[in-house]
C-alpha cells in the first residue's frame, strides 16, 4: 500500500507507513465515520480545557510519554462476516469503550487506526507517572473489552478479541488546533516499537516493552515473554505480558523496599513529628501536614513515624493518593477504610463483608445501620442494596466517618496517614475535612503529605500543624550515597558528581544511582559483603556526565508543565544560558524570541515578575550576593530537563541569542567570554563563529604572561 503522505510503497499488511509512520489508508488519521468524527465529542470537557489552556507551551516540545496501541484481532474477517452496517455499529461501541478507558487515566487518543487507536499518556498533559497510567488504562480496557466481546459473542456470534502494546520513550509534540487535532511527530523508535509490541500480544492481552517495564515493575505483575528481534530495532527487545496489579505492594511498600534502612538527615524533623504524635495520643487530636517538593523525602519521613504506631499501642490506617485519584471519586477514603478493616481487593467480597461487620460492631452496635453504606463504598456489596443518591450518600458518609473516628479513638489511639494528598479528588478532600472536624478532642493523629501548590479548606483548623521540608544538606546526601554505593575511594568522584546534580534531593540521588546500576555502569564488587551492609559498588567504565533517569525526567517535566506559559518560557530560556544566569542576558534573549502569548510578556517588568514567581516556587535562587542580581537553578537536573524539553531548532535559536546578548552586555570583556561564546555558537551549529571564538580563546590562553622564575 502506498502512503498518501510520503509516497513510500509499503507491505499490504502494514497499518503504518514504514517510512514516515503515518496511518495507512487514511492520511488524516481520523476515525471511521461516526466513530469519533469530532474529537471534542470524545474528549471529556475537563481534559479538553487543560489541553487547550496549555497549548501555547506545546508548540514544539519533547515529551516523555507512554504510547498505547490497541486493535481488533482479525478485524477484516469479522467485518466481512457481519457486513458494513453491523460492523459500523460494532466499531462505535468499541471506540466508546477505548475512549472511556484512555480518558479515565487522563490519556489522549492521538490517532484512530481504522480498527484501533493510538493513545498517549504524558502528552499533551505531562504526567510524572505516564507509564503507570497507561498500564492502569490497559488493565481497565482489558476487562471492559472482554465484557464487550462476550456481549458480541452472545448477540452476533462474533469471536471478538483485542490486543494491546505499550512502550515508553520520547516524542515531539507539535501544534494543537482548536479542534483538538494534535499533530504528533514521534521519534520513530518510540511509536514504532509500541506498534510492533502490540503485534506480539495474544488476543485479549497487553504486552509492554522493556522501557515501560522498567518504570512500572514495582506496581504491576509482569510475565516475561523473552527477547524478540523486531524490524527496525538493532538489538533484541525484551517483552512482557501485563498480567495485573501487584496488589500486595502499595506505593508506601515500594518506598520502604527502595530506601530500606537508609533514613538520613531528618532527625530534627522526625523529633517534631514524634512530639505531635505524643500530643495526639494524650487526647489532643492533631492534623499534621508535611510539605515539600517532589522527591525531597516526605513519604520516607512519614513512614518513619508511622512505624512507631504499634509500639505505642495505636491503630494505623493508611492510604496513598495515586496521580489518577483526581478522576476517581473517594479513592483515598476507600483505601483508608480498607486499611483500617484489613480488607484486601484480592479476597472474596463475602470474606471482606465479614471482616467489616465484625470490626464495626465490636466498636459499637449502632454501626449496623451503616453497613450497607460502607459495603457500597468499599465495593464489596452483594447487590441487594440500592445505593443512595450522591448528595444523600455524601451526607451519610460524612456522619459515618465522624462517628467512626470517635469510636475508634475511644477504643485505642488512631493514626491516619494519607500519602500524596495533592492528588486527592475534591469530593474525597471534602470528606476528609468532615473527619478533621471530628478529631480535635480525640486520640487521633491525621498525618498527610503534599506538594506546596496544594491547599485544603480544612487546613484552617486550630489543631492543624505544618512541617516544611527543604533539600538535604550535602553531608546527609553524602551519607546516603555512601550507603548506596559504598565508601570506596574509587567512587569518591562519582559520589561528588551525583551530589552536585541531585541538589539535595534524595530521590534524585537514589534514581541516578539505580540508573547507573541498571545500565551496568555500576556493579557489585566481587566477593560479597557483610550481611546487612550495602554492597560496595565499582565503576565499570569512565563517566563524563550523568544521563537523567526517565523517572526524574518525567517528574520534573510534569512540574514544568504546571507553570504558567510565561514562567515556563523564561525558565527554558534561562536553561539555555546555563546553570547560572544574569537577568540582563535573559531579557535580551527573550526579546529575540518569538512573540509570547501576552502582548507585554517580553517586557522587563513581566520577566522580573516571572523570575520572582519562579524563585518563590523554588525553581531558581539568588546566586551569591543579592545586590549582584544573578540567579541560579536550584537543582541542576531541573535546568537539564528544561533544556532537553525544547526542540533542537528552538535551542539553536536561543543559543545564538545568548551569544549575541553576551556580546552586547560585555563589549569590553569579549576576550574573557571567548570560550563561552564558542560554546553557544557550537551548540547552535554556527561553525564559522564557533571556530572564530575558539581561536580567540586559544590566543588569549597562549598570550598569558607567565611569572618569571627567580634565580
Amino acid at each position: 500500500m502506498t502512503c498518501a503522505a510520503c509516497g513510500h510503497a509499503n507491505r499490504d499488511t502494514a497499518k503504518f507507513c514504514e517510512e514516515c509512520g503515518r496511518p495507512l489508508g487514511d492520511p488524516s488519521g481520523r476515525a471511521p465515520s461516526g466513530a469519533a468524527g469530532d474529537p471534542r465529542r470524545q474528549t471529556p470537557r475537563h481534559l479538553a480545557e487543560r489541553i487547550l489552556t496549555a497549548r501555547a507551551a506545546l508548540e514544539g516540545e519533547r515529551k516523555q510519554v507512554t504510547v498505547l496501541f490497541a486493535d481488533i484481532k482479525n478485524s477484516m474477517e469479522l467485518a466481512e462476516r457481519v457486513g458494513a452496517e453491523a460492523w459500523h455499529q460494532v466499531l462505535d461501541g468499541f471506540f466508546h469503550v477505548l475512549n472511556e478507558g484512555v480518558h479515565r487515566f487522563e490519556g489522549t487518543v492521538n490517532q484512530y487506526t481504522g480498527d484501533g487507536i493510538m493513545a498517549l499518556f504524558g502528552a499533551p498533559i505531562a504526567h510524572e507517572d505516564h507509564a503507570e497510567r497507561a498500564c492502569h488504562a490497559a488493565l481497565h480496557l482489558r476487562e471492559r473489552l472482554r465484557a464487550f466481546g462476550a456481549q458480541l459473542e452472545r448477540s452476533r456470534g462474533l469471536g471478538f478479541a483485542v490486543r494491546m502494546g505499550l512502550n515508553s520513550g520520547e516524542v515531539v509534540v507539535g501544534r494543537i488546533g482548536d479542534d483538538l487535532r494534535m499533530d504528533y511527530t514521534a521519534q520513530g523508535h518510540t511509536v514504532g516499537l509500541a506498534q510492533r509490541v502490540e503485534q506480539l500480544a495474544a488476543p485479549n492481552t497487553a504486552c509492554v516493552a522493556q522501557a515501560t517495564a522498567a518504570l512500572v515493575a514495582d506496581y504491576f505483575d509482569l510475565r516475561e515473554l523473552g527477547d524478540f528481534a523486531l524490524k527496525g530495532v538493532s538489538e533484541p527487545v525484551r517483552v512482557y505480558e501485563l498480567a495485573g496489579l501487584r496488589r500486595e505492594r502499595s506505593r508506601i511498600d515500594v518506598v520502604l523496599a527502595r530506601s530500606g534502612a537508609r533514613f538520613v538527615g531528618r532527625r530534627t524533623e522526625l523529633g517534631q513529628l514524634e512530639q505531635m504524635l505524643d500530643e495526639a495520643l494524650a487526647g489532643h487530636g492533631q492534623v499534621v501536614g508535611v510539605v515539600g517538593e517532589p522527591g525531597v523525602g516526605k513519604t520516607r519521613l512519614c513512614i518513619e513515624l508511622v512505624r512507631q504506631c504499634a509500639a505505642r499501642g495505636a491503630v494505623l490506617a493508611q492510604a496513598h493518593c495515586p496521580a489518577y485519584a483526581a478522576s476517581v471519586a473517594l479513592l483515598p477514603i476507600r483505601e483508608l477504610l480498607r486499611s483500617l478493616f484489613g480488607v484486601h481487593e484480592a479476597e472474596p467480597s463475602e470474606a471482606s463483608r465479614k471482616k467489616v461487620r465484625r470490626a464495626l460492631l465490636q466498636l459499637h452496635r449502632g454501626f449496623v445501620d451503616a453497613l450497607p453504606l460502607v459495603f457500597d463504598l468499599l465495593e464489596i456489596g452483594d447487590g441487594t442494596q440500592t445505593p443512595p443518591a450522591d448528595e444523600q450518600r455524601r451526607g451519610e458518609l460524612a456522619a459515618f466517618l465522624r462517628r467512626l473516628v470517635q469510636a475508634q479513638s475511644a477504643a485505642a489511639p488512631l493514626v491516619l496517614f494519607v500519602d500524596d494528598l495533592h492528588c486527592i479528588n475534591p469530593a474525597g478532600d471534602a470528606l476528609l475535612g468532615e473527619l478533621v472536624e471530628a478529631l480535635g478532642w480525640t486520640r487521633t493523629l491525621l498525618l498527610v503529605n503534599f506538594r506546596p501548590e496544594h491547599r485544603s479548606e480544612w487546613m484552617r483548623a486550630s489543631y492543624y500543624r505544618e512541617l516544611s521540608l527543604s533539600g538535604l544538606p550535602d553531608d546527609a546526601v553524602d551519607e546516603l550515597l555512601r550507603r548506596l554505593i559504598g565508601d570506596e575511594d574509587a567512587t569518591a568522584a562519582l559520589r561528588q558528581l551525583i551530589r552536585e546534580r541531585a541538589g539535595g534531593n534524595p530521590f534524585f540521588a537514589e534514581e541516578v544511582v539505580q540508573s547507573l546500576i541498571d545500565h551496568g555502569v555500576l556493579a557489585p564488587e566481587p566477593g560479597g559483603h557483610d550481611s546487612g551492609a550495602a554492597a560496595p559498588l565499582r565503576l565499570t567504565g569512565a563517566i563524563s556526565d550523568l544521563t537523567i533517569p526517565a523517572t526524574i525526567q518525567a517528574l520534573l517535566a510534569a512540574r514544568l508543565d504546571r507553570l504558567p506559559d510565561q514562567d515556563k518560557q523564561v525558565l527554558q530560556a534561562a536553561a539555555v544560558i546555563g546553570r547560572r544566569f544574569a537577568p540582563a542576558v535573559l531579557r535580551h534573549v527573550l526579546t529575540q524570541s518569538p512573540a509570547a502569548a501576552e502582548p507585554d510578556a517580553g517586557s522587563d517588568a513581566a520577566i522580573d515578575l516571572a523570575l520572582a514567581r519562579l524563585e518563590r516556587a523554588d525553581f531558581i535562587r539568588r546566586d551569591g550576593d543579592e545586590t549582584a542580581g544573578d540567579y541560579a537553578f536550584r537543582h541542576p537536573l531541573t535546568q537539564a530537563v528544561a533544556y532537553a524539553s525544547q526542540l533542537a531548532e528552538t535551542r539553536a535559536r536561543l543559543h545564538v541569542a545568548v551569544a549575541r546578548a553576551l556580546q552586547v552586555s560585555h563589549p569590553e570583556q569579549l576576550g574573557q567570554f571567548a570560550e563561552l561564546l564558542a560554546h553557544h555558537f557550537t551548540a547552535a551549529n554556527w561553525k564559522f563563529e564557533a571556530t572564530r571564538w575558539r581561536r580567540r580563546a586559544a590566543l588569549r590562553v597562549t598570550n598569558i604572561e607567565l611569572p618569571r622564575s627567580r634565580k
